[in-house]
């Protein structure tokens, strides 16, 4: 055996050089040719704040404009017609989802609408600075190009609606209950009694709640479809008061609008089925009578 030699090993006696890697073991990849590791492209650098920043405002626009096209959108109130439940000067902002669904006006609600014809002919518009026209643009500010109301829904396609001098506003015979929301003082409708008015179907007939003050379906009649809007003039439903802040509310539809047979179709609903349910039985008597006198 050869001096120096381990039994059982070839590895040379030499003991190995000191370990100097980083802690852990860590295998460190040798330097490229930029004296970067493992030989590759340099880390990108980070992209600075005001470099991105058109990107952002960019990407902003674009949700804002999604947003004000087909779920939000707010609208300034213009006047007093709908006091005290709106004041002028009011931010509300409007739901256009529901209507992309199929959803229709109801009774009780406050709806924004696009001028049916002739409702604001003589009312004048201010010119928009470029401040205004970019806001409106986006969604922050209603456009002042276009004229557009806000009220509140009375009635819907297939009801009847009336209200006589000293009287209530009647929906298909059921009288409303409107101190809840009307103005304080106001009468129903003694300014401009009007009906019985059956409303067609696809439209709306609309009040303002300071009736006094509000020129709308009543003053209108003289127009196609007798003041009613047509559904497809919507924009939406106002659902809250957002400005100012101090006059955050939500706008629920008022509860004499669910009071019981004010559906004209659930009102006919029982006389329909009394008719449906008495056929058969009158039909059936009618043959037993013939039966009985052909044996005779």
């Amino acid at each position: 055996m050869a001096v120096g030699a381990r039994s059982g090993h070839g590895e040379p006696e030499d003991r190995p050089e000191r370990d100097e890697s980083p802690a852990g073991g860590a295998a460190v990849p040798p330097e490229g040719e930029n004296g970067t590791p493992g030989g590759g492209r340099p880390p990108k650098k980070q992209r600075s704040f005001w470099v991105e920043l058109p990107l952002l405002v960019g990407i902003a626009l674009v949700l804002a404009l999604l947003i004000k096209t087909f779920l939000v959108q707010a609208f300034s109130i213009p006047s007093d017609s709908m006091q005290n439940t709106l004041q002028r000067g009011d931010r509300v902002l409007v739901d256009k989802l529901t209507p992309w669904f199929g959803s229709e006006p109801e009774r009780g609600e406050v709806v924004v609408f696009h001028d049916p014809g002739g409702w604001l002919e003589d009312t004048a518009t201010p010119e928009p600075n470029a401040v205004q026209k970019f806001l409106s643009f986006i969604g922050l500010m209603p456009s002042s190009e276009e004229k557009d109301l806000i009220k509140r829904v009375i009635a819907v396609g297939g009801d009847t609606v009336e209200c006589k001098e000293n009287g209530p506003v009647k929906v298909n015979g059921k009288s409303l209950d409107e101190k809840s929301f009307i103005f304080p003082g106001n009468t129903p409708c003694n300014d401009k009694p009007f009906g019985p008015i059956t409303v067609p179907d696809g439209r709306i007939f609309v009040m303002g709640d300071h009736r006094q003050n509000s020129l709308d379906s009543r003053y209108h009649q003289e127009l196609p479809g007798q003041g009613t809007v047509s559904n497809d003039e919507v924009v939406g439903r106002a659902v809250v008061v957002a400005w100012p802040l101090g006059r955050w509310a939500t706008l629920p539809v008022p509860g004499t609008f669910d009071q019981p047979g004010l559906n004209a179709a659930a009102a006919m609903a029982p006389a329909a089925l009394g008719v449906a349910g008495a056929v058969p039985l009158v039909l059936w008597r009618r043959r037993r009578l013939t039966a009985g006198r052909t044996a005779g």
